[in-house]
């Protein structure tokens, strides 16, 4: 291990075992920074390449920093283990497949095992991370995307890929995300690896098949290009709610707005500034959703008009004309298509339990979840929150 790697190595990840397998695309090069990233927290990681991958970058070159044979083909020659899918695939903590091209993800899905990678897969009983990375029309394609809901029904992780511009020169999603959110999310996992489900484990799945459309954050309503009216969300509740659906085995998309908290990794996220960008991808999103969760503090007013310029001070008073915000909860509750659960939060300070159950009742919610932010241990800025859940009788 390097002086670096001793540096910034972890008590809690050492010894975990991670294998890395690395698909043919232009981002595998990318692969090295998250082969260095697991060494430096601790982690022992083994590689593996598809045949393909091998022209974008040497497996001598993933030999010389991990310091194992690197696996492409089971029956290779110069490979000493003839059943290495078996034995790379079960004694292993962590399955982290990065790139993952549109042709990996296709067969993952499929259940194809026709080279060690995808065979690795199959044998698989470690929880499995994939970082999608392809062309942002072969992303957005029906094909690519019923396979990632594929992966995520089966417990499949999925570090959503960036945008930006591609190889090819189109400009859109489909990068390969940053290699150390990579790591985070394979970390996170590791952290958590005695209570996770892996892909083989159906036991908790009990959310397996529902979509969960989820809003979190704050919004943002501009005064002019300077001043603005928010509030202190943090965005943490919604974000934990996400994480806590996709690890029942549900397909998660957050609507989040203005939030410093990060987002787990196998949850889509779509970003919204003002509450009409929300309500505009809420609606765009809710026909797809089983169960939709308003955990976002969507601002309810907004200035009647955005100055052009920085408004000036001067020795006179201002006069702010606002106008309510589009109700994107009662909106989705009052047009709502029969099986579509509606979950509802309601931050108080006074009678908290009372106004809860008013908003239930008066917005057509199945449940609502009601918590006092004058309490300690509650609220904004809160690392914990405590609530109380009230549900419809229907």
């Amino acid at each position: 291990m390097s002086s670096e790697q001793a540096m910034d190595s972890r008590p809690e990840f050492a010894g975990k075992r991670v294998a890395l397998g690395v698909s043919g695309g232009i981002a595998a090069y990318k692969a090295l920074e998250v082969l260095r990233g697991l060494q430096r927290a601790g982690c022992n990681v083994r590689v593996g390449m598809t045949k393909r991958a091998c022209e974008f970058v040497t497996p001598l070159t993933f030999r010389a920093l991990s310091g194992s044979h690197v696996v492409v083909d089971d029956y290779a020659p110069d490979n000493p283990d003839p059943i290495a899918h078996i034995t790379f695939s079960q004694t292993v903590d962590l399955f982290i497949v990065a790139p993952a091209t549109a042709n990996i993800i296709a067969k993952f899905a499929a259940g194809v095992a026709d080279d060690f990678l995808t065979s690795t897969y199959l044998a698989s009983n470690a929880p499995v991370l994939v970082a999608p990375a392809m062309n942002t029309t072969m992303l957005k394609h029906p094909a690519t995307q019923r396979n990632l809901a594929r992966l995520r029904a089966d417990g499949v992780r999925i570090v959503e890929p960036d945008a930006g511009e591609m190889a090819c020169g189109t400009i859109g999603p489909g990068r390969l995300s940053d290699p150390q959110l990579i790591v985070a999310a394979a970390l996170e996992i590791l952290r958590e690896r005695d209570g996770l489900l892996t892909q083989r484990d159906g036991r908790d799945l009990d959310l397996a098949g529902e979509r969960v459309l989820i809003t979190t954050g704050a919004t943002v309503e501009e005064i002019d290009p300077v001043r603005f009216i928010s509030n202190r969300s943090s965005g943490r509740m919604g974000f934990a709610l996400a994480e806590a659906a996709r690890v029942r085995g549900a397909e998660v998309t957050v609507v989040a707005g203005s939030t410093m908290a990060t987002a787990p990794a196998g949850v889509r996220v779509l970003r919204a500034r003002s509450a009409e960008e929300m309500r505009v991808a809420v609606l765009r999103e809710i026909e797809r959703a089983s169960v939709f969760v308003a955990a976002a503090a969507v601002a309810d007013y907004r200035p009647a008009a955005r100055a052009e310029g920085k408004i000036k001070k001067s020795a006179a008073a201002l006069t702010l004309t606002l106008e309510p915000t589009p109700d994107i909860l009662a909106e989705v509750a009052g047009a709502r298509r029969d099986g579509l659960l509606v979950v509802g939060f309601a931050a108080e300070t006074d009678n908290v339990l009372e106004n809860a159950r008013d908003k239930l009742l008066r917005k057509n919610l199945d449940a609502v979840v009601a918590n006092d932010i004058t309490q300690d241990g509650a609220g904004f800025d809160a690392e914990t929150n405590i609530i109380t859940l009230l549900a419809r009788d229907r």
